[in-house]
């Protein structure tokens, strides 16, 4: 897959050069364009690099370096047939291998569903290295869960041992259709950018991150990976990065006055919460505005050289 050309539509909407580096034993590709501080776009489950496909233009032409990494299991990175390849601290960690061989400084990090605690693993054990947050449509703290992740259908019945691998392993549920439901303009979406995620996943054995990944939501107390989460919000209660917070007004997965309330009272110091048009994939339906709001929130927050 990460040897294969992009199809024509799809190159013409994501035209950088692919870069790959080595982490942890993984493949990972990553854009890397302009220069300046750089802002690292992460994104989440079932979605890569392409997610942020209308924030480069404007990032670098803002002063900044722009990196989107592909986490591991998507996009054109390397796709592990292993379940346990896909642990949030794997991911935490193939970040860091990543961000750590480009040897950045002054990063703002920009997390999205799954980028949100996995970017955060990042950063709170790398102050050293960072410069701000931008937090949108994810969490960051183990319990209680997103109501959405409680529901028996479709969320929990997705991920269950035998209908996961039918509905979103054979079936391509989740980047096939949970996307789509998840815009607000669905007819752009269809025409523009579902074919740029139906691409990437082609087959049952490449989809295996996205029916495995999520089980890690941590439901209750006997959660494999409440420890991780508890850390997260414990340190992030602590952290006075400069911060930003920006939330799709429509998101069904993380409401707004739930989610972005509670890192407004973790980051008290945070700017937002910031609501623009769109459901969980808010990248989708406003792009320009939020890479607006990053822009000028950076150039208000120059920070220590």
């Amino acid at each position: 897959m990460d040897e294969s050309p992009l199809p024509a539509t799809i190159r013409d909407q994501w035209p950088w050069q692919p870069r790959f580096a080595r982490a942890n034993g993984w493949r990972m590709h990553y854009v890397d364009e302009g220069t300046g501080d750089p802002v690292v776009l992460l994104h989440g489950n079932p979605t890569w690099g392409f997610l942020y496909r209308d924030f480069v233009a404007p990032l670098t032409q803002a002063g900044h370096r722009v990196i989107i990494p592909d986490m591991v299991g998507f996009g054109l990175s390397e796709k592990p047939a292993q379940e346990e390849a896909h642990s949030l601290d794997g991911h935490i960690a193939n970040l860091t291998a990543l961000l750590r061989q480009l040897d950045l400084r002054r990063i703002t990090l920009v997390c999205h569903d799954w980028g949100g605690p996995t970017g955060l693993g990042f950063a709170l054990s790398n102050l050293d290295r960072m410069r701000a947050l931008v937090v949108m449509s994810t969490w960051a703290w183990p319990l209680p869960p997103a109501e959405f992740h409680t529901r028996i259908f479709p969320w929990r019945m997705m991920h269950a041992p035998l209908v996961g691998p039918y509905l979103l392993g054979r079936h391509n549920a989740l980047a096939g259709r949970g996307i789509y439901l998840s815009v607000v303009d669905r007819d752009k979406f269809r025409k523009r950018a579902q074919p740029a995620y139906d691409w990437v996943l082609p087959d049952p054995e490449s989809r295996l991150v996205t029916w495995t990944w999520p089980r890690w939501i941590p439901l209750d107390a006997t959660a494999r990976a409440l420890e991780r989460f508890s850390w997260i919000e414990r340190e992030l209660a602590e952290c006075r990065l400069p911060a930003l917070i920006v939330w799709g007004r429509e998101d069904d997965v993380f409401d707004h006055a739930t989610f972005a309330g509670r890192f407004k009272q973790l980051l008290p110091h945070a700017e937002g919460p910031h609501l623009v048009t769109g459901r969980h994939f808010v990248q989708e339906d406003s792009s320009p505005e939020i890479a607006a709001l990053i822009a000028d929130f950076l150039a208000r927050h120059p920070g220590e050289r």
